[in-house]
């Protein structure tokens, strides 16, 4: 395994774990579904799981996962715009 595969296996783990964490938290009223943190972990997730889908060539998850991404960054210029 390649530096840059290695890499990209602990990028995608951090995906992985940062999108169940960002659930775990709004479904248990920890941090509110339209906060920064909440966003954040989403879009660094989604990141995370694009970047090892593109690695593995595994379009669905990669395009899936650049839509979840597009949704975080939207929702969170808006919490930006309304500050």
């Amino acid at each position: 395994m390649t530096i840059n595969q290695r890499f990209a296996e602990i990028v995608g783990w951090y995906g992985t774990a940062a999108i169940v964490i960002a659930y775990i938290l709004v479904s248990f009223k920890v941090v509110p579904a339209n906060g920064v943190i909440y966003q954040l972990l989403n879009l660094t997730g989604a990141l995370g799981i694009v970047t090892i889908s593109v690695v593995k060539k595994v379009k669905q998850s990669a395009i899936l996962n650049i839509f979840w991404a597009l949704i975080a960054a939207v929702a969170l210029t808006a919490f930006a715009i309304q500050r």
